[in-house]
């Protein structure tokens, strides 16, 4: 008997890809098949598995990809494949998401799916623009209204006698080609001309924008403004409470995309930072950390523990790799007792603190060169030193402490830095729509992959008008010996140092 599969219709949110449900997240991690439309965040995409089927079948006003009957068939075609499809939509399935329209044919001929509800842009859109759909002062009831009937209908199924003056918030979908009929239906059964109306187009997004007006001035407001779709439209008195509770817009981030080179490991907090304030982070991986090709050189250095009288870990990865192996090797801290440590960075730091280790020496500045300083005159010739790194840290800091200070220097490779696998595609669409305004770079790996896995003859053309924020001038200088102006550096070499001159741009 054939392996039939399933389907989940997974309701995306409105466009804020930190508003999927964590059900819906898990239903793109383990998607066989899947298939968006245009109001997805294609954030969202680079969570499904590498061998994911991707098929986009986006809607605009004036076209269709694939028409909606079409859509249907695909689901069960796919579905009775034995695949597990994830069928995302924007905002939520059976919010005018033809959702149900898809669950039936899926039904009919016997293949299993799921809905996972998501949040519907009826009031999430409304929310970041500062814009309640309910307020006790004001009204304690609301409507969702598609302001895009079936044009193939005779009649209008909105009852415009009764939701124009017995419903205190009107809120309607897909209305903006349709809005002087909209305008016009609600004026002439008897809601004030002077009723409070908003538009709000790519809500939630960092290209969110607010027009503001009534229902007697909006349409020329629109047209003077060229506002398109796809917007909401809300009316009635709570759009007054805006001007009170903004908050999305003026956050310093606001409307600002940032892509992340670090790790898809180390991302998160960069992340977490740009997202706080109001930014819309993008991931594209350009390294990953490896495990080191051959384990000997380190284990041999394990095994000497005891000898060394100085640990240098330049980095998180130096350490966490480091503290792995000798975990492997079934020894811990107290192997440690009597060498000094030093740390570059102030994560660094923490993280040994985190393993009740104390850190002897921070240089004032995380690179190389400060630590060489800050050892002048401790360390002394004939001492033994241990430093776990990365596979293509730079030569000066073991070469200076050799050559200038004498000491007995091992510099094992702890972790390797590789290429990350960053959906170049899917970047240099963003890059060549003009989503993007900043790139980070966080080391000089980050900057030699970013470039290598773009692989771009036009490069400096996709980057015309992004600013590129550098960690360090160790990274600004590989950027530009690849012919990148680094336009914002962070004077200090850390990733709040980081976040702190993004905010100067």
């Amino acid at each position: 008997m054939p392996k039939v599969g399933i389907v989940y219709l997974v309701g995306a949110g409105p466009g804020d890809p930190g508003l999927i449900t964590v059900k819906g997240l898990e239903c793109i991690k383990k998607a066989e098949v899947l298939v968006y439309d245009r109001l997805a965040s294609k954030r969202l995409l680079s969570y499904a598995p590498k061998d994911c089927e991707m098929i986009y079948v986006g809607k605009l006003p004036d076209r269709h990809t694939l028409q909606q009957e079409e859509i249907n068939q695909l689901l069960v075609d796919k579905g009775l494949e034995g695949k597990v499809v994830t069928r995302l939509k924007g905002g939520d399935p059976y919010v005018y998401g033809r959702g149900g329209e898809e669950g039936e044919l899926l039904r009919e001929n016997n293949v299993p799916f799921e809905v996972v509800p998501g949040i519907t842009s009826a009031i999430a859109v409304p929310a970041y623009a500062g814009i309640p759909v309910t307020h006790r002062d004001c009204t304690s009831s609301f409507a969702v209204i598609t302001g895009h009937e079936d044009p193939t209908k005779t009649e209008s199924s909105i009852h415009w006698d009764k939701i124009s003056t017995g419903i205190g918030t009107l809120v309607f979908l897909m209305g903006v080609g349709n809005l002087p009929s909209i305008t016009q239906n609600l004026m002439e059964n008897g809601r004030s001309a002077d009723t409070p109306v908003a538009l709000i187009r790519w809500g939630t997004r960092p290209e969110q924008r607010v027009l503001t007006g009534t229902l007697f001035d909006i349409v020329q407001k629109v047209k003077d403004a060229g506002f398109t779709s796809p917007a909401i439209i809300i009316v009635g008195e709570v759009v007054k409470l805006r001007d009170t509770l903004t908050w999305f817009e003026q956050k310093p981030f606001f409307g600002k995309r940032v892509v992340v080179t670090r790790s898809r490991e180390q991302a998160s907090d960069l992340s977490r930072r740009i997202e706080e304030m109001g930014g819309e982070a993008w991931e594209f991986p350009a390294i990953e950390i490896d495990h080191p090709e051959d384990y000997g050189p380190m284990d041999e250095a394990i095994n000497q523990l005891d000898t060394y009288k100085w640990l240098i870990f330049t980095s998180v990865n130096g350490v966490d790799y480091f503290f792995n192996r000798l975990r492997h090797h079934n020894r811990d801290i107290r192997d440690l007792k009597g060498a000094k440590i030093c740390a570059i960075g102030p994560k660094t730091k923490e993280r040994l603190e985190d393993m009740c280790l104390n850190v002897d020496f921070v240089p004032s500045e995380y690179v190389a060169e400060a630590v060489i300083d800050v050892l002048r005159g401790k360390l002394l010739p004939g001492d033994k030193v241990l430093m776990p790194r990365a596979d293509i840290a730079r030569a000066i800091l073991p070469d200076t402490l050799r050559d200038e200070m004498q000491a007995d220097v091992t510099n094992v490779v702890a972790y390797r830095t590789v290429r990350g696998g960053g959906d170049a595609t899917l970047l240099k669409e963003l890059l060549e729509e003009k989503m993007i305004h900043y790139v980070t770079f966080t080391s000089s790996s980050t900057v030699k992959n970013f470039v290598e896995i773009l692989n771009a003859d036009n490069l400096h053309d996709l980057l015309k008008d992004v600013k590129l924020v550098s960690i360090g001038p160790i990274t600004s200088q590989s950027a530009k010996d690849l012919g990148l102006k680094i336009d914002i550096e962070a004077d200090e070499y850390t990733i709040d140092g980081l976040v702190d001159a993004l905010a100067r741009c």
